[in-house]
């Protein structure tokens, strides 16, 4: 068993949550070092762990890896021209 002290506004907090959700403060705080722990022993790359996000918000030029040196030199040319 251990015992935390917690601070009053995080105590607070912890009741408010307790008697919205109508469960126990043990159960909120036990919840929360569960996610907690388990975020701290994840074994996973952190490729696994971003992979949902990468391509979610492209720009919708395919060849923006290799085309990359025309479209600066275009905008380099529009920045001259201005």
């Amino acid at each position: 068993m251990a015992t935390v002290r917690l601070t009053k506004e995080l105590e607070a907090k912890i009741e408010n949550v307790s008697q919205n959700e109508h469960i126990t403060k043990s159960d909120i705080i036990k919840q929360a070092l569960e996610s907690y722990l388990a975020v701290y022993y994840c074994e996973k790359t952190p490729y696994e762990l971003g992979k949902h996000l990468f391509g979610k918000h492209g720009s919708g030029k395919k060849d923006g890896s290799t085309g990359y040196k025309k479209l600066i030199k275009g905008k380099i040319g529009e920045k001259r021209h201005r």
